[in-house]
C-alpha cells in the first residue's frame, strides 16, 4: 500500500468513526423574535435567519399596547399587555411559562441590569410593581402617590438604568422618579418634581447616562443626567413649536423608538410633521427635517447610518428613510395601510415591518429596499428581536 493510499484509508476510517456529521454544515442558531398580533391576543414567533414564522402562540390577553423585553440568555420574552397582564414566554418551548394579571391597565415595563427583576408601569391603579424574573412573584410595589391629597398617578416611560435602577415618569404629577433595587428589601426612591406638564413617554440613551421624557402638555423635553442626579432635571428643546400651528395628534410618538445615532438624536415633534435633530453632547437643536406626516417611531439602524420613520393617521401607509450623514430623506416606501412598527435585525441588513390593516409583516433589504419576504398575520403590531436583551434603550 502506498503512502497516499494509507492516508486516504485513515481519512475514510476517521469519517466512519466520527459519524455522518463530520462534513455537515454547522447548524445555524435561530435568530428569534416575536410579532404581536393585537386583535387575537397572540404572538407569532419568528426567525430572522430564515425570514419565517415558527408558529403562533395564543393566550396573552389584551395586546392593544404591548411591549416586550428579553432575558439575558434570550430564552424568555416578558410580554406586557394593556390589561395588566405580565406573561413569561419560553421561546424554545413555544409555551407560556407563567402569566399573571398584576394591575387593571399597564403601559410597558423593563428588565433589571442583572436580569433578575421585571418592573411594570401601571396606569390603573398607578405606580410600579417589581417582580422576580424567574417566578413572577411580587418583590415590591411603588405606588405613584403625589400631591397633598395623596392621588395616584399613571406611570409612563419606565426604563432600566445602570446601577440596578429603574427610572419612570408620572404623567399626572409631572415628576420623574428613580428607584435603586440593589437591596430588594429596601428600594431607594428619588423624586424629581416640576419637570413639565404631562410626561407621556421617555427613553434612556444607549450609554445609560441620560433619561429624557417627552411632554404632551407643553413643548420641550425633560432631561435627567443619571450620572449627576444632584443637578436635577433640566429642560431641553423648550418651545420647539413656538409660532407654529400644532396639528391634531392622532397617535403619540413613541420615545423608546427614538433614534440615537452617533452624536445625534432624532426626536419626533409632537403635533408637527418633522423630526428634530439634536446634538446629544449639548442637547441643542441642529436641524429640523420636514416629513411626510406626524412621526410615531424613528428607528436607527445598528450602525447608526439610517433612521426609518413611520407616521400617524392619515399618513400611516408610508415609511421614510433618513441618511444620518447628510440628514436628508433618501427613500420613501409604501408598505400599505397602517404601518405600526419597524425592527432592524441584529446585523442591520434587514428591516421587519408590521402592516396592520393589510394583515402582513414585510421584510425589507435595508440597503436596496427590496421586499425579501412577506408573512401573513392577523393585525400585527410590535416586532421585537431577542438581541434587544444586550442593548440598552430598547
Amino acid at each position: 500500500m502506498t503512502w497516499s493510499q494509507t492516508i486516504n484509508k485513515l481519512v475514510f476510517m476517521l469519517a466512519l468513526l466520527s459519524g455522518p456529521g463530520l462534513h455537515a454544515a454547522p447548524e445555524v442558531k435561530p435568530d428569534l423574535g416575536v410579532v404581536i398580533a393585537r386583535a387575537t391576543g397572540s404572538v407569532m414567533l419568528i426567525d430572522a435567519n430564515t425570514r419565517s414564522s415558527l408558529g403562533i402562540i395564543p393566550g396573552f390577553g389584551d395586546l392593544s399596547h404591548a411591549s416586550v423585553v428579553f432575558a439575558d440568555d434570550e430564552r424568555y420574552a416578558y410580554i406586557f399587555g394593556r390589561d395588566g397582564g405580565l406573561s413569561k414566554l419560553d421561546l424554545r418551548q413555544k409555551t407560556i411559562s407563567k402569566r399573571i394579571v398584576q394591575a387593571g391597565n399597564s403601559i410597558g415595563g423593563a428588565i433589571s441590569e442583572d436580569g433578575k427583576l421585571i418592573a411594570v408601569a401601571n396606569y390603573e391603579p398607578g405606580g410600579v410593581k417589581i417582580f422576580d424574573a424567574e417566578t413572577l412573584g411580587l418583590v415590591t410595589e411603588i405606588p405613584a402617590i403625589h400631591g397633598e391629597q395623596g392621588l395616584l398617578s399613571k406611570v409612563v416611560g419606565l426604563v432600566e438604568a445602570p446601577g440596578q435602577r429603574f427610572v419612570f415618569s408620572l404623567f399626572d404629577a409631572g415628576e420623574i422618579w428613580t428607584v435603586d433595587m440593589s437591596d430588594t428589601r429596601h428600594p431607594a426612591v428619588k423624586k424629581f418634581s416640576h419637570i413639565g406638564k404631562q410626561p407621556y413617554d421617555a427613553l434612556i440613551t444607549p450609554d445609560g447616562r441620560y433619561y429624557i421624557a417627552g411632554l404632551f402638555g407643553e413643548d420641550g423635553l425633560a432631561l435627567l443626567d443619571l450620572n449627576a442626579t444632584a443637578q436635577g432635571v433640566r429642560r431641553v428643546l423648550d418651545h420647539y413649536g413656538r409660532g407654529e400651528q400644532a396639528l391634531p395628534v392622532y397617535k403619540m410618538p413613541h420615545l423608546e423608538g427614538w433614534a440615537v445615532a452617533g452624536h445625534y438624536a432624532f426626536v419626533p415633534a409632537v403635533g408637527h410633521r418633522q423630526v428634530i435633530v439634536v446634538d446629544s453632547s449639548t442637547w441643542q437643536e441642529v436641524k429640523r427635517i420636514p416629513l411626510h406626516g406626524q412621526p410615531v417611531f424613528a428607528m436607527a439602524s445598528p450602525d447608526g447610518r439610517q433612521v426609518w420613520v413611520n407616521f400617524a393617521l392619515p399618513d400611516n401607509d408610508t415609511i421614510q428613510v433618513i441618511d444620518t450623514d447628510s440628514l436628508q430623506i433618501v427613500q420613501e416606501l409604501k408598505p400599505g395601510k397602517a404601518v405600526m412598527h419597524m425592527e432592524f435585525t441584529a446585523t442591520g441588513n434587514e428591516v421587519w415591518v408590521s402592516v396592520r390593516d393589510e394583515d402582513k409583516v414585510m421584510v425589507y433589504d435595508a440597503h436596496s429596499y427590496a421586499v425579501l419576504s412577506e408573512l401573513a398575520l392577523d393585525k400585527p403590531s410590535g416586532i421585537f428581536f431577542s438581541y434587544r436583551a444586550h442593548r440598552r434603550g430598547f
